[in-house]
């Protein structure tokens, strides 16, 4: 598997699990379990898009 595909499956499921720990938060009324679950959703995005871009460059 090309490094560029692993990135964009690694930033999806960081993208699933961040989103999951939000909605935990929110549910608990835990506002850092929310904070958490917000930041692990952005550094998914961001890996995610790391591999595209990979993938484009042609790495």
């Amino acid at each position: 598997m090309k490094s560029s595909t692993k990135d964009q499956v690694k930033g999806a499921f960081h993208e699933i699990k961040g989103a999951v720990k939000e909605f935990t938060g929110v549910l608990t009324d835990n506002p850092k379990l929310k904070a958490k679950g917000i930041g692990e959703k952005i550094a998914g995005r961001v890996q995610k898009k790391v591999g595209q871009i990979e993938k484009v460059i042609g790495r």
